[in-house]
């Protein structure tokens, strides 16, 4: 299972607050969106709970704890990591949190998709520390701020180091 690690985040690491984004980047929901088309999504419950709806043309995979959460008809729920992992899912699979789906997870992945946003908001939800050790950049694209992107941004790609593969 090839796992992708998508996320928006702030220079100090920032995700989220109250379970909202932190900001409005409309080119950044266009990569997204082009980024995970067609593809499985995995999400903790409070991520899934956030968006405005099902993602149109992607499948939901959504972990929660609670053994009786009752998710729309076709979002597949799961336990844990553990029992997701079991499913010998043989596609990419795209992390898109929350912040502990994120911990749990970004030893295993393989890819990290960021975008990192110029700002250092308040938050209470963050992305684990990128350790270049582990991850090298593989590709980047920088965009400044404009009318319709209140802080400059930077599409990121990290490749997880051959050598330091924890699979």
């Amino acid at each position: 299972m090839e796992l992708i690690l998508a996320a928006a985040v702030a220079a100090n690491g920032a995700l989220g607050k109250n379970n909202q984004l932190l900001w409005h980047l409309p080119n950044d929901f266009k990569h997204f969106k082009q980024l995970t088309m067609g593809q499985t999504l995995l999400m903790g419950r409070k991520t899934f709970e956030s968006l405005p709806g099902l993602l149109p043309g992607r499948v939901h995979w959504v972990i929660s704890r609670q053994t009786n959460y009752k998710a729309p008809e076709g979002v597949r729920v799961f336990a844990d990591l553990n029992e997701v992992l079991a499913t010998n899912y043989d596609a990419p699979l795209y992390v898109i949190g929350g912040g502990e789906i994120y911990r749990q997870t970004i030893d295993l992945a393989d890819t990290l998709e960021i975008t990192q946003v110029d700002a250092t908001p308040e938050a209470d939800v963050f992305f684990p520390k990128i350790d270049t050790n582990v991850w090298h950049l593989d590709w980047e694209e920088k965009h400044p701020a404009d009318e319709k992107h209140q802080h400059s941004y930077t599409f990121k790609r990290y490749l997880k180091i051959k050598n330091n593969k924890a699979r």
